[in-house]
């Protein structure tokens, strides 16, 4: 199945960043999985302040990662972000219905678009 993983990461030096991205894609590449595309969306305000390990977060490093792999490997990805201290936030979702025709019209990469704010 191809899901999107949406990671929040303290505001972190982009070797740190790297180093995320990495240990995810190697967990679903040693198990079978394949990477369809990674896009680093940088730091911004998260919607509301966020407290964790002890520590409160009001802005943070977004990372979107797309992949093939299946549930078993998904939650090996999620239980190992949970236990970085570098992590804030992230969430994992399904795209499509699992049949290849609609996985094929999917890309890899991964829009990121900012509304304006008001004034």
């Amino acid at each position: 199945m191809l899901y999107e993983l949406i990671a929040v990461g303290r505001t972190l030096s982009l070797a740190e960043v790297k180093d995320i991205a990495r240990t995810a894609g190697s967990l679903i590449l040693q198990n079978g999985g394949t990477i369809r595309g990674i896009t680093n969306w940088g730091v911004t305000a998260l919607p509301k302040r966020t407290t964790k390990h002890q520590a409160v977060y009001h802005d943070g490093h977004h990372l979107a990662l797309r992949d093939v792999a299946n549930s078993a490997v998904q939650d090996q990805v999620r239980a190992t972000l949970s236990l970085d201290p570098r992590m804030i936030k992230f969430g994992s979702v399904k795209l499509g219905d699992g049949k290849l025709d609609t996985l094929a019209r999917i890309g890899g990469s991964i829009p990121w678009s900012v509304r304006a704010r008001r004034s």
